[in-house]
Order: C-alpha cells, then sequence, then structure tokens
C-alpha cells in the first residue's frame, strides 16, 4: 500500500547534481534512438502519463526529457476540462481517441484520471461513480497494453506542500511564468489534503503499476523519467527493419 507522505519528494542524499545533469543529457540522447528505433519497427507504442498537483512540473518533464525525440514520432495532449461535446461522451472517449498508435510516444499532461481525481474531490460524483471509473480505467489501460502492444508509464509528480507554493508565487513573481498563473490553483491547493487521498487511490487500485516521481529538485525529476523509459524500452531490443529490396 502506498503512503506518499512516507515518500521523500526531493532526490537521495547521495546523488551529486553535476553527475546526474550529465547522465540525464546521455539518457534523452538515449531515448531519442530508441524512439527512432520503435517509430520504424512499429511493433509497440508507448503511452507516458505525467500526472500531478499544479506547479509538479508536468510541461517542463515532457520538454527535457523527450527533448532528443524526433518530433513526428510523438504525439502530446494535455487534457483540459471537457467540451461540450466531450462532456456528451463517457469519460473515457476523449482519452481512447488520442492514445498513441503503434510506433509512437504519446504523452498526456493530466489524463483519464481527472475524472477520478478533481471530480472526487470537488463531489462532483459519488464513490460508487469512483469505483466503477476506477475499474474501467484499469480495463482501459489493459486494452491498450495486451491488445496493441501499448507500454504505459505513469508518472505521479511528487511534489511536497511547500514546495508547490514557491512554484506557483514564481508564476506571480516571473514575468515570463505569467501565463502559468491561475488564481485557481490556490483554491485547489487548500485541497490538497483531500487530493492525497484521491491520488493514493488511484495509485493502489491500478492494475497497471504507478511510478512515483520526486520532483523538488527538478534536475531528478528529469533524471528519474528519462532513467525509468530508457531501461524500460532497453529491454524491448528494438532494431532497424532491414533494407526492402522488393
Amino acid at each position: 500500500m502506498i503512503k506518499l507522505s512516507n515518500i521523500s519528494t526531493r532526490a537521495p542524499e547521495h546523488l551529486k547534481e553535476k553527475e546526474v545533469r550529465q547522465e540525464t543529457e546521455e539518457l534523452v540522447d538515449r531515448l531519442g534512438d530508441l524512439q527512432q528505433r520503435m517509430c520504424a519497427e512499429k511493433k509497440h507504442a508507448v503511452l507516458v502519463v505525467l500526472q500531478g498537483m499544479d506547479g509538479s512540473g508536468k510541461d517542463g518533464a515532457a520538454h527535457k526529457v523527450f527533448d532528443g525525440c524526433h518530433i513526428t514520432g510523438i504525439t502530446y495532449h494535455a487534457f483540459k476540462k471537457p467540451t461540450e461535446e466531450e462532456f456528451a461522451h463517457d469519460f473515457l472517449w476523449r482519452v481512447h481517441k488520442v492514445a498513441p498508435e503503434k510506433g509512437m510516444i504519446g504523452i498526456f499532461n493530466r489524463s483519464h484520471y481527472e475524472d477520478i481525481l478533481i471530480q472526487r474531490v470537488h463531489k462532483w460524483i459519488d464513490e460508487k461513480r469512483v469505483e466503477q471509473r476506477m475499474k474501467a480505467i484499469n480495463a482501459f489501460e489493459e486494452l491498450l497494453a495486451f491488445d496493441n502492444s501499448t507500454h504505459i508509464f505513469k508518472f505521479y509528480m511528487h511534489i511536497s506542500y511547500d514546495e508547490q507554493e514557491k512554484q506557483l508565487l514564481q508564476r506571480m513573481r516571473e514575468p515570463e511564468k505569467f501565463w502559468k498563473h491561475n488564481p485557481g490553483d490556490w483554491e485547489e491547493r487548500k485541497l490538497w489534503d483531500q487530493y492525497m487521498t484521491a491520488y493514493e487511490y488511484a495509485i493502489n487500485k491500478s492494475s497497471i503499476p504507478w511510478y512515483i516521481c520526486p520532483v523538488d529538485q527538478r534536475w531528478y525529476r528529469d533524471y528519474f523519467i528519462a532513467k525509468t523509459l530508457v531501461d524500460a524500452l532497453e529491454k524491448l531490443h528494438m532494431q532497424m527493419p532491414p533494407l526492402a529490396t522488393k
């Protein structure tokens, strides 16, 4: 049973930032190589879910970690408030249609889990609906994994309460970050404990495990995600296809 309060939001103390940054650069390059092989083989798909509280660095992680990947092999989708059309469908409709095809890496900034996080915290759905949706999410992810060879990496961006405050204040004080400021983020922050309960439920009830990624130090966040992806994709032993002669 995962309890988020028992897991550090910072890098292990023995790590040295300079060395980790150097290794991260190498991992980012290697991820680009692996992506090229996957794109050529078209045997696998990758779905990367970046889920976390406001200020946890989802955008930054996507930019840094996938910097070595070719843009034609990446899809990126940021899930916001559902549109009128999306509200008229089941909650997974808008998610399924943007799932990555074989040969592609799909990145979700927030995801289908929003429908058992924010909606649960604000009590827009009851606990019975939460349970039903959790079962549907597990079935959906298993479908992607087993029917389309989609490798799913779900990263909970584990930020501390104090670090979140620092990140939100930066959005108010630094001109280049003004565009990120949303007064509503401060209102959501008041519900921190309720969100932690909702996240722990989603993490512990998931069939496909989550990775708890410490993000208080952004250099370690990038390393953690890149290392996780490279280590897993290396095990697929992907190869460039031979030259077609006919």
